[in-house]
């Protein structure tokens, strides 16, 4: 699963700074253009904003060292910080869909022209900030939530000066609720991942490694009749933590034990990436053989 992967707070406080330029400058400009799609686009900006604060706070915090009250530290710190990102962007595309709506069946004349600048402004910016952190995207899910924000940016700016095209010479002025209904939809499907892969991870669900396929493994290793009372977890988007009750075929001396459980961990660690082992052995003990209890 990889190792910690510490963000690079200066490629952060660049994109924060780009992303203040691009939101204050589009509030602006859809004020005076009176803008919905350059409005939405702004807060969208703005969330991005947040999300890169929060992404870079959590991670300094997530590396906190654990203590006495916090032996976990705070490694879950960048996913709870990835819940809220993803969760402002599902309320933010909701907002927009209802403003949307009610302006399409009241049309009102648009200031293209500072549409499609600001739309220009925000893809140039927007791309520069997509460069800058794209590294810190790949093993870090609380930077993968900015980093979705900043693709959406890019996107959502691409439409809204295809929008302002078609305002300026059409005179199509519905199209502004059009785009910006479909910058809503985009956020919703942007998010929806992150917001199940945190919520999945907070509540302790299993990850997706076969259980089945587990317990044969480490069946197979000598001296062990099988592995059960499975409890299988991930503490963050790195690292999956496993428990579980190991029988022995035998009544093994305490160094043998040691030796076999050594086996099983660097099996559980190899083959399915497991990163902290807890193994409880047994001989003769009568419990649940069940995978799961």
């Amino acid at each position: 699963m990889g190792h910690h992967h510490e963000v690079s707070g200066s490629k952060l406080f660049l994109t924060v700074v780009l992303n203040v330029i691009i939101t204050v400058a589009q509030i602006v400009g859809g004020v005076i253009s009176g803008s919905l799609a350059l409005l939405s686009d702004a807060m969208h900006n703005f969330s991005d904003v947040l999300a890169l604060l929060i992404a870079w706070g959590a991670n300094r915090l997530s590396l906190k060292p654990s203590e006495e009250s916090k032996t976990f530290g705070f490694k879950r710190a960048e996913i709870i910080a990835a819940l809220f990102n993803s969760s402002l962007l599902l309320a933010i595309a909701i907002f927009l869909i209802y403003e949307a709506v009610h302006k399409f069946f009241h049309p009102e004349p648009v200031g293209s022209n500072w549409v499609i600048w600001l739309g220009v402004l925000s893809i140039v910016l927007n791309s520069a900030s997509v460069l800058l952190i794209k590294d810190d995207s790949h093993d870090n899910m609380n930077v993968k939530a900015a980093y979705l924000h900043l693709m959406t940016d890019v996107a959502t700016s691409i439409a809204v000066v295809i929008g302002g095209l078609l305002m300026k010479y059409l005179h199509i002025y519905w199209v502004d609720s059009v785009i910006t209904i479909l910058i809503a939809f985009y956020l919703i499907y942007a998010s929806y991942d992150i917001i199940k892969e945190s919520v999945a991870i907070l509540m302790q669900f299993a990850p997706e490694i076969n259980l089945e396929e587990l317990a044969k493994s480490v069946a197979q290793i000598e001296e062990i009749e099988n592995i059960h009372h499975i409890h299988i977890w991930r503490l963050n988007d790195h690292d999956i933590f496993l428990e579980a009750h190991i029988d022995f075929t035998n009544n093994l001396k305490l160094d043998e034990v040691r030796v076999k459980l050594e086996e099983v961990e660097e099996l559980l660690k190899s083959k399915f990436h497991i990163s902290h082992i807890t193994l409880q052995p047994e001989f003769n003990r009568d419990d649940s053989k069940n995978l799961v209890v």
